[in-house]
């Protein structure tokens, strides 16, 4: 197994980061849920654009023929849509700086629902980097 997934990961953190920056300044006068709405579509038409030049459109068919797969694609899609409604109304009446390190406690609630549902093992070192980081996104906001 390689590393890449490694600079998959910062290129996620650093492309989430300036999701966090345009999109308070994309809501300067537009109600977040719309705003949202709007974001949402934008990633329909760019990801259907990626899995048409990937020539993996026909996946699709098979992922919703197989329930046992699509229920959980759907539970993630309604809970990824929730969480971006919260995030982009969290930003329209807060501070960057103050909705994204309480939003990235998104990593605690991950590693504790890895342990509880995938059944992932959680050692010393994970533990103790959970908390520090739920400590210094506490020493952030406060």
């Amino acid at each position: 197994m390689g590393y890449e997934w490694i600079v998959y990961a910062l290129l996620s953190a650093i492309t989430a980061g300036l999701v966090a920056v345009f999109g308070k300044m994309g809501l300067e006068s537009v109600d977040s849920n719309t705003a949202t709405f709007i974001r949402a579509i934008i990633m329909v038409l760019f990801l259907f654009v990626v899995v048409l030049i990937q020539g993996k459109l026909s996946g699709v068919g098979n992922i919703v023929k197989d329930f046992s797969v699509f229920k959980f694609i759907i539970i993630s899609g309604v809970a990824g849509a929730l969480s971006w409604l919260f995030y982009f109304f969290a930003l329209n009446s807060g501070k960057v700086s103050q909705v994204v390190p309480i939003d990235r406690l998104s990593i605690v609630f991950a590693l504790i629902f890895s342990f509880l549902f995938l059944r992932e093992t959680i050692d010393l070192k994970t533990i103790v980097g959970t908390v520090v980081m739920l400590i210094g996104s506490l020493v952030i906001i406060l």
